[in-house]
């Protein structure tokens, strides 16, 4: 599982290094085969390359003749790209993938269960303000999460 809040340098290859408490599981979930793509709000995700297979498995199982299904399948899997983590455990982020998710040297890596999302890290900060406008007495949860217990 991969969780919380990572502040990192790309380099001047675009290389993105890999936090050191995630790499032996990845190596050995995945051989260190990952898959990168751009996500809806202009950020980047980061899966294992056996979690993408399920994502994208879904993701071509929508409807074709549906227009925002077919938006989400191009921005998805048009923009998915295999990498693999080398031995000091970087990645290269592909330069069309940086340049959507407009990243410069300053990222943030955010840890979401199965996959890393990828933010540039003025975006990220400026995003988190979604967080004083959340009235925790009366969130609306989706159904299927009104039992749970945190």
């Amino acid at each position: 599982m991969f969780r919380g809040v990572t502040n990192i340098n790309l380099d001047a290859k675009g290389r993105l290094a890999i936090p050191t408490r995630y790499r032996d599981g990845l190596r050995d979930c995945c051989g260190s085969e990952l898959v990168i793509t751009a996500d809806t709000d202009r950020s980047l995700l980061i899966y294992p390359l056996p979690e993408w297979h399920q994502i994208e498995r879904k993701l071509m199982r929508l409807p074709t003749f549906n227009k925002t299904a077919r938006q989400l399948q191009r921005l998805m899997v048009g923009y998915a790209t295999e990498v693999e983590m080398d031995a000091q455990g970087r990645v290269l982020l592909p330069a069309p993938l940086r340049e959507f998710a407009r990243l410069d040297k300053h990222v943030v890596l955010v840890g979401q269960g199965t996959k890393f999302e990828l933010w540039d890290a003025e975006r990220w900060n400026e995003q988190q303000g979604w967080i004083d406008g959340v009235d925790l007495e009366s969130l609306d949860l989706p159904a299927g999460l009104e039992d749970l217990s945190i």
